[in-house]
């Protein structure tokens, strides 16, 4: 018999996400999340999210012990003020029985209904600065710490219980020239400099970079405003990331261009690959797991690209030349010889664009479902 209980408590919701480090362990290419970041990101009291989102959580028990785990998630931004009808769910775990995934998906189906929502898709987060995705191709290889790992029973589950693709993203490992930038892209570079009257900016400490931080949102907000997968991002949720992520962010691995007026108007942020060393970490920060994180931040061969953008205004003007010129020759004074992208959805075909300059493969793909309530 399967029993559903939803877990209210910090107590509790630290269970919830435990539970992925029970199913996952031994599995070498999950990288698990700080569980201290994760129980906050449910905490109404700390995460500003919850402005605009509610959510719910429940574990899945057989026989007394944990098998699948669920969030039920509501936007209000989204279905008010975006008008889409959409019922969310996401952390998604189960093992591999598909009375558990049923079971688990009659909770979010009961709520969606209750709210006379017309849809539900999966797995999403809270908002737009979440994880997104289900892993549907790529399982072995090495997740990275913002995306889910999934096994592949997950997609088998869902699309037999009659869920259908909704939207579909992929990911690229690039390799970096080691004999640094093309003549043709720093050629091309320098012109597009010249043209529009821009700089760039080069970042010495965290606090330079805190002085641009609501102008790259901003950034982000112009970007990505047109995605059919985009809430905007408000500012509460502008300074939770901003002290949230920071600890992370190195200052070689931004890269911003300004205008004539110092205005920013397109940026990138890189940064150390933090997998193996969170996968060290197993969850926590202390005793050691600081120290995998510190040593991650100078000593490696691998990046991975997080955000880009620019100011709609300075779209396909060749800005993208100017960026990359700067990363690569970062890349290769800090002996980076990879950079694996963040998930693009599959007919951004602008973003793929940027890197056809490149040797790369797409190595995952995640995606996620959608079904009728």
């Amino acid at each position: 018999m399967i029993e559903i209980k939803e877990l209210t408590t910090s107590a509790e919701l630290e269970e919830f996400v435990k539970f992925q480090f029970t199913l996952l362990e031994g599995n070498s290419f999950w990288v698990p999340p700080i569980i201290s970041d994760e129980v906050e990101n449910f905490d109404p009291d700390k995460n500003p999210v919850f402005e605009q989102a509610e959510g719910r959580y429940f574990l899945a028990y057989k026989n007394g012990e944990p098998v699948g785990r669920i969030a039920a998630i509501i936007n209000r931004m989204e279905v008010e003020e975006q008008e889409k009808p959409k019922m969310r769910f996401g952390w998604f775990d189960v093992i591999d029985d598909i009375e558990v995934t049923k079971a688990l998906i009659g909770q979010v189906r009961e709520i969606g209904q209750k709210y006379d929502l017309e849809y539900m898709e999966g797995p999403v987060g809270f908002s737009t600065m979440n994880k997104a995705g289900m892993l549907v191709e790529g399982y072995d290889e090495l997740n990275t710490m913002i995306t889910w790992y999934s096994l592949p029973h997950y997609k088998e589950h869902l699309e037999q219980l009659g869920f259908e693709k909704e939207k579909e993203w992929i990911e690229f490992e690039i390799k970096i020239p080691e004999e640094g930038p093309s003549d043709k892209v720093k050629r091309f570079s320098g012109l597009i400099m010249e043209k529009y009257d821009l700089e760039v900016i080069h970042y010495e400490n965290k606090k330079e970079i805190l002085g641009h931080a609501e102008a790259m949102f901003d950034l982000i907000n112009k970007t990505y405003s047109d995605l059919s997968t985009f809430v905007p991002i408000q500012q509460e949720e502008i300074d939770y990331y901003k002290e949230k992520y920071l600890r992370y962010l190195h200052p070689d691995f931004i890269n911003c261009i300004a205008d004539q007026d110092g205005e920013l108007v397109a940026f990138a942020i890189t940064m150390p690959s933090f997998a193996k060393a969170l996968q060290k970490a197993h969850g926590k920060l202390l005793p050691l797991g600081w120290a995998h994180l510190l040593k991650a931040r100078y000593f490696h061969d691998k990046a991975a690209f997080y955000l880009i953008g620019i100011d709609p205004k300075y779209q396909n003007k060749g800005l993208t030349s100017i960026i990359f010129k700067e990363m690569n020759e970062m890349f290769n004074n800090r002996g980076i010889t990879t950079v694996e992208t963040n998930p693009e959805l599959e007919d951004n075909e602008s973003i793929q664009a940027l890197w056809n300059s490149y040797e790369n493969r797409i190595h995952k793909r995640r995606r996620t479902y959608r079904k009728a309530l």
